[in-house]
């Protein structure tokens, strides 16, 4: 447990709400341009599952097993509001994801970083501090003011990565996603609350009230998010980089 003084936001425990608040805001910022995949073969989920069954990839290699939690997360991620575009390469400072997110904290979509790390059994503070230099290496429309990055993986944050997060001065947080895609823990530093998620907290929802079914969910001001009362702007309408 992290002391009170701790400037980590962290999630509560949360049953379904009876009602959905619609919140409004402003999707229409300015073009973004995104950098070329560097697997232009696929896009999403599904078409890549098409195309690793097509050519025969091995599921138990690296490059399946990275790619394949790297749409999970976008997916999973989708469903709190971002809209994501994986990316990829080898001069990408490590950044797997790139996208905005949609809340009703911020008049403008907030623009968001991410790193996914599939193979790490201990994600630790080093992973934070690789973090920090995504956001030096990012593209030029994520090298402003307003942005998140995120580190992701199948493992809770460690109090080392926790205490890393609360001293950087950069807007960061950790997600916890599941190879199955449910998130259950997300967490973010006062840096990332000064930069667009005041007012918004993480709580758990459980289907049928079943323990083993819980999900993170959104809540802003203390009531659940409908992401879907939010406009968006897809990366597919985005000009990509040539």
């Amino acid at each position: 447990m992290l002391p009170r003084t701790s400037p980590l936001r962290i999630f509560r425990l949360f049953k379904q709400s009876p009602t959905l608040h619609k919140y409004t805001t402003n999707a229409n910022t300015e073009e973004l341009i995104y950098p070329d995949s560097q697997s232009p073969s696929h896009h999403d989920l599904p078409s890549f599952l098409e195309y690793a069954a097509r050519i025969g990839m091995d599921p138990t290699s690296t490059t399946y097993v990275g790619t394949h939690y790297e749409y999970t997360v976008q997916n999973s991620l989708q469903r709190l509001g971002m809209s994501l575009k994986r990316i990829g390469g080898k001069s990408d400072y490590g950044i797997d994801l790139l996208g905005t997110w949609n809340l009703p904290s911020a008049p403008q979509p907030l623009k968001v970083l991410i790193q996914c790390k599939a193979f790490a059994r201990k994600v630790g503070p080093s992973h934070a501090r690789e973090l920090e230099g995504a956001f030096v290496g990012a593209p030029t429309g994520w090298r402003v003011p307003g942005v998140l990055g995120f580190l992701a993986s199948q493992r809770p944050a460690t109090k080392g990565v926790r205490e890393a997060l609360g001293r950087s001065r950069w807007p960061m947080g950790y997600v916890l996603c599941e190879s199955n895609g449910r998130i259950l823990q997300m967490i973010w530093n006062q840096r990332a609350v000064q930069e667009g998620l005041e007012d918004v907290s993480v709580g758990l929802k459980y289907t049928n009230g079943d323990a083993s079914q819980r999900e993170a969910m959104l809540l802003w001001k203390g009531e659940p998010i409908n992401h879907e009362a939010i406009p968006t702007t897809p990366t597919e309408s985005e000009t990509r980089r040539n």
